[in-house]
């Protein structure tokens, strides 16, 4: 398990909000830091604000990662989703996650604005 993970997340957007409660709630045993960096980023972030509010990303034992790969560190991380986590360590899985995080990037915004409250 990791013994050390950060998530950075976009609080201002309504459907990271709803996804983070989710991911929050299956993380029972408080494995994931979950920082909201919609105001700013701590000094202690490594990713620049911009990046962190287009992209997802974590960082893994000291490992920033982002996109797909930010999303399968966190899934490892909550019992429920480890073997999903496990499965994008396969090189072709991440490839395939990351092209479908792309896609989804380019209609985020018209799923923000549906999912906007």
């Amino acid at each position: 398990m990791p013994s050390d993970l950060t998530v950075w997340f976009d609080g201002a957007c309504p459907l990271c909000r709803r996804e983070i409660a989710l991911l929050q709630r299956l993380d029972r045993r408080g494995a994931i830091r979950f920082v909201d960096v919609a105001d700013g980023a701590p000094e202690s972030c490594p990713v620049d604000h911009a990046d962190l509010l287009a992209r997802f990303h974590a960082s893994e034992d000291g490992t920033v990662v982002s996109g797909a790969a930010a999303f399968a560190a966190m899934w490892r991380a909550i019992p429920i989703l480890r073997p999903l986590g496990l499965l994008a360590r396969n090189g072709l899985v991440l490839s395939v996650l990351e092209r479908l995080y792309r896609g989804f990037l380019r209609i985020r915004p018209r799923l923000q604005r549906l999912f906007a409250y």
